[in-house]
């Protein structure tokens, strides 16, 4: 495999992963209190329930991540036919823009993902020879197959339903969950569901008005911590792509460094 594929694959497992285990690691405390509209007279389990019911029943999303042990953060519309549209930004060691439509995927990363990846002339010369164009392939490739994990919303999905464990498995620890006061997360009034175990705490904040979206999710296990913001529910992806001009075939990218 050659040191672009490698880079380019390392992106791919870190944009998966945060895609799928975001939901999984801060909790901040809600402040202005307020009317808490419908769901004054619900308990928080009913409210967990509803936002739950309310996020596996969307055909589609806009979703951004961040966590404490990792710069990468997500910034991804996707839906449940895994067509998707954003970036994976990585901080100081650069930034791709992704999208896949069907089959095909898309990827444009800038001069100082190139830099960052790859060592001396090498990552400016891929800089200058790729810049502002987009890597075009299909899920064929395996490479491109496994970065388009992070389009999936139908796995993220599966991946915040509770699970039964298993005959064999031990019992999982015992949860407390309790309502924090009103608060407006983005301009929304949203009421805080407090999730706590004996290690970890999760924060859901859910719409007060209308159906009630989960729109932010916060996680802190000991000094860990990972948040996840959610919006634009039911809103269709970006159909836009890269014109022919724009691109260049990934196996072509891959030819040319092979015979490098």
């Amino acid at each position: 495999m050659t040191r672009r594929r490698r880079s380019l694959t390392a992106l791919a497992c870190g944009a998966a992963g945060a895609a799928l285990t975001a939901t999984c690691i801060a909790a901040v405390p809600a402040d202005d209190p307020g009317d808490e509209g419908d769901l004054a007279h619900k308990s928080a389990q009913e409210i967990s329930d509803d936002a739950l019911h309310s996020l596996l029943g969307a055909k589609s999303l806009r979703m951004r991540t961040e966590t404490s042990t990792d710069d990468t953060k997500l910034d991804l519309t996707l839906d449940q036919d895994g067509n998707c549209n954003g970036n994976i930004n990585k901080g100081k060691l650069g930034r791709v823009d992704l999208i896949k439509r069907g089959k095909d995927v898309w990827l444009k990363p800038d001069a100082a993902y190139w830099k960052s990846q790859l060592p001396g002339d090498e990552g400016s010369t891929a800089a200058r020879n790729y810049q502002d164009r987009f890597l075009h392939g299909t899920t064929d490739d395996a490479f491109l197959q496994s970065l388009a994990t992070a389009c999936d919303l139908n796995a993220f999905q599966k991946s915040v339903t509770p699970q039964p464990p298993a005959p064999d498995q031990p019992s999982p620890p015992a949860v407390t969950l309790s309502k924090g006061q009103p608060t407006t997360h983005e301009g929304t009034r949203v009421l805080p569901i407090v999730k706590k175990t004996e290690d970890a705490t999760q924060t859901v904040y859910v719409a007060i008005k209308g159906t009630h979206y989960p729109l932010k999710i916060t996680t802190q296990v000991d000094d860990e911590s990972s948040t996840i913001l959610l919006s634009n529910y039911d809103r269709p992806v970006p159909s836009n792509t890269p014109a022919p001009g724009q691109t260049v075939d990934i196996t072509a990218l891959e030819n040319r460094t092979q015979a490098a």
